[in-house]
This record gives C-alpha cells, structure tokens and sequence, in this order.
C-alpha cells in the first residue's frame, strides 16, 4: 500500500499567490475561491476530497504526515492506515464479491526477431513520477539516475563491444532514439531499460533525414489489454548499435532558481541541433535556503556544430562575460570556457562548457557539483583529458536523496560494522542497516532508498549473508 507524505518543497507558494490574483481580477466582490494560506489548507481540501471513497484519508492530519508517511487509506476515527485493502473480504461491488476477469495467455504483442533482437521494458526511476511535470523540475530528484542512459546487461555489453557512457542507437519498428548506455545487474541478457520518464523534454536529438527525436514512447508498442486499457510497455522489440558520433559537448551551470526553468526551456529548444542531446537539472543535494541548483546539457554530433549555437549555450548559462576563461581551437572542433566564482575567500568552478574533447568531465563535474575548492586548478581547467592536473576527492553519489547520504559515506559507516570494534548485532544485515538509519539517518524519510541500503549492506557483509 503507497504512503501519504509531504512534498520535497511543496508548490503551494508558487501556486497560491497567481491563483488569488486571478481569482481577484476575475471578480473583485465575491469570495475568492482560493483562499489558501498554506500549504497545510491546500492539503485539507484534498484530504476532504476523499471522504467515504477507498482512499479516504479523512483520519490523518498535517501534523501527522510531518512526522512520518502514513498508510492509506485511514478513516475518520482510526488511529493508523490499513496494510492492504479488502482484508475483510467485501469489495466495491453490488453484491460485496470480488470479480475475476478470466484471461487466456497470449503471447507478448511484438517478440524478439534476428532483426530486433533485445525486449525493451520501461518504468519507473526510484525519485521520479510519470511525466516529471513536477518531479523534473528539482535537480535533488536526479542524484539517483541522473541522467536519460539505457541499462543492459554486461554480457550483452562486452557481446556488443560498449563501455559505459558509449552512445547506442536504440531502434524499433517505429522509431529510434540515441542515448548512452550503461551496465545494471538487474537486466537479463537480450533485454534493455529505459525509465518511462525521458520524454523529449529531457532527451532529444535529430536524425539523419532531419526529424527530431521524440522521448522513450517513441519506440514502444502501441499494443494494450483490451479489458485493463493497460498498455504493452513491458515489451518492445528493439535493436542495438554503438554510435559513431566523434564530437561531443557537455555544459553544466549553477543557475538562479528564479531563473533556471526558463534556461531549461531555451536548451530544450537547442537539443534539435544535435544528433543526441539531453538536458536535465542536479542539486548540490541540500535542503532549505541551502539548496542550490543548476542545469546539465550534454550532446553529441557528427562534426562541430555551428558557433552560434555554441555562443546560444554559452550566453543562457553565464559563460558569455569577460572574466569567462576560454579556450578556442576552431579546426579541431575544441572549445572550453570556464566560470569561477569567489564564496567566502573560497574559488568555486561555477560554469563551464567542454566541447569536442570532453574526457576532463570526469573530475570536473564533481569539482562543481560538489562545490569543491577550485583554487589550485586556474588555468588548468581548460586542459584537455580524462587526468586532472591534481587529485579530485568526490564525497560520492547520493543515496538517500532526503538527507543527501552518498555511497561513499555510507561505506566508510559499514566498514565500522565489520571491523574488530563491531557488535554483533551491527555484523548482521538488519543490524548493519539499523546502524545506518540510526548514524546516518538515510532511509528515515521516505523509505525509497531502504532496497538500495539494504543491498550495500548485503554487498559490504557478504560472509554473514552467505551464513
């Protein structure tokens, strides 16, 4: 059964204050039908919007959720939620009596051939929902899957000769997108994933007769279950072949908040430019007024691209200024610009944008989304190459989007679980995990990381696993 909970950064405060205004210009007399204040008065109309349904939530409260998700439904009257619905036996029919809808097996609607050799399945990312109207917009829901990539088994990987982050054309019968590729043990041989999320919003790109490239929808069936209305998304026969595209760019800026999704929609109007191009928001992972955020494009071509749309990129993320430092080779299709910024006697790598050779992404991201002291680097910043000029300690990737707990503090915590010092309680995995949540406090909130904690924690201790 889902949960009830509160939103990262509820958007009552960007919806209220329009909504009045529109209220009040439209009729000045009489009472406004927005009269909310807060997000909490917001919530009471929805909560009240499901009295007497099998989602009534009527018996929870504000208060109640800040403290911790809640099961639904949860009447009025009740002191907790039911663990599953029906448990009493009576459903929402005349007679109280569950209906079976009896099926006969059918094959799936579009099986793998020689030609289409991999099933194509989709669905959901861990921190993202559907279509990311909402979701899409805060960079912090990101640090888990941060950008469009398909996931295949490794085997298929070394079959078909691709590293991770190699760009693949993923083609069906009715369309084909470019995206970068990557390993996951949780996809068989011959099939692939793709998060049902990566509309053309987030990725996109133009093909070889010129047609811009719509999001993963794109390719799958259109086949659905005549009784359900469910469609066939699970299975789409697909084939897989690495792209050839030599030049490549990747931009990335910390943006104005007041600003940043009026940028994205500009980039987004860019992305036809270029064979294969994503763009997507990241988070320094904080909450609060401590949050900041900031815009990811990154593309590939056949060739360089025109320096007008080089120059486009730059201006909409703030690297078009005097102080930018800049690099230029126009017959090899190289070009660099750099952004730094002074924060409390500290140089932070606020911008840049590598086009053509773009291997010093590797320590240059986690140089600016990590806010790490960029001092040292100056110049260096503008040379090409996967090894920087100095070492670039990471504090890792997120796990706990929440409370932004990475992997690398978490394994440094359950290192302490198997050491001499270790209980043993904290050498078990439910010992281990308990001892996380407690340090840490990763997993406390929404729960959505506790499958990922619990499988480092089966990975850090496998002797006791395996006992």
């Amino acid at each position: 059964m889902d949960s009830c909970r509160t939103d990262f950064n509820p958007p009552w405060s960007t919806e209220v204050d329009p909504t009045t205004e529109i209220a009040g210009s439209l009729n000045a007399v009489t009472p406004t039908l927005f009269p909310y204040t807060s997000p909490e008065a917001i919530w009471n109309e929805h909560r009240e919007s499901t009295r007497g349904r099998d989602l009534d939530i009527t018996g929870m409260s504000y208060a109640l959720l800040e403290v911790a998700p809640q099961p639904w439904p949860m009447k009025a009257g009740q002191q907790q939620g039911l663990a599953r619905l029906y448990a009493d036996g009576v459903f929402p029919t005349p007679d109280g009596k569950a209906r079976f809808v009896a099926t006969a097996y059918q094959p799936v609607a579009e099986p793998r051939s020689a030609r289409y050799p991999f099933s194509l399945t989709t669905g959901r990312l861990r921190d993202q929902w559907h279509g990311m109207s909402r979701t899409g917009t805060l960079g912090r829901l990101f640090g888990h899957a941060s950008e469009p990539a398909l996931t295949l088994n490794s085997q298929d990987m070394t079959r078909l000769q691709l590293q991770a982050g190699d760009l693949v054309h993923v083609t069906s019968t009715r369309a084909s997108l470019t995206l970068p590729v990557q390993p996951g043990p949780e996809v068989a041989i011959n099939q692939a994933f793709m998060a049902m999320h990566w509309g053309e919003e987030f990725l996109s790109g133009t093909s070889a007769s010129g047609k811009r490239l719509a999001g993963v929808n794109a390719l799958t069936t259109p086949a659905y279950c005549p009784d359900s209305k469910q469609p066939e998304f699970k299975h789409s026969a697909v084939k897989i072949l690495k792209a050839n595209m030599p030049w490549n760019l990747l931009a990335v800026a910390w943006l104005p908040e007041a600003t940043r999704l009026a940028v994205q929609t500009q980039l987004q109007a860019l992305m036809g430019e270029f064979a294969f191009a994503s763009c997507v928001p990241f988070s320094n992972g904080a909450s609060g007024p401590q949050e900041r955020s900031g815009l990811q494009l990154r593309a590939a071509h056949h060739e360089p691209v025109m320096d007008t749309v080089l120059q486009a990129i730059e201006a909409l993320l703030g690297l078009d200024s005097a102080e930018v430092l800049r690099y230029r080779d126009v017959r090899r299709g190289q070009r660099r610009s750099i952004r730094l910024s002074e924060e409390e006697s500290q140089t932070a790598l606020d911008a840049f944008l590598l086009a053509g050779d773009t291997r010093a992404q590797q320590w240059m991201s986690p140089l600016l989304r990590e806010h790490l002291p960029a001092h040292a680097y100056g110049r260096a910043l503008l040379m090409p190459g996967a090894t920087p000029p100095m070492p670039v300690v990471s504090r890792g990737k997120p796990v706990c989007t929440c409370l932004n707990v990475t992997d690398l503090a978490i394994a440094e915590h359950l290192a302490q679980c198997t050491g001499p010092k270790a209980t043993p309680d904290a050498r078990s995995p439910a010992g281990a995990l308990a001892s996380l949540q407690a340090t840490l406090h990763c997993g406390t909130q929404c729960g959505s990381c506790v499958p990922q904690l619990q499988r480092l924690v089966r990975a850090a201790l496998p002797t006791v696993v395996a006992a």
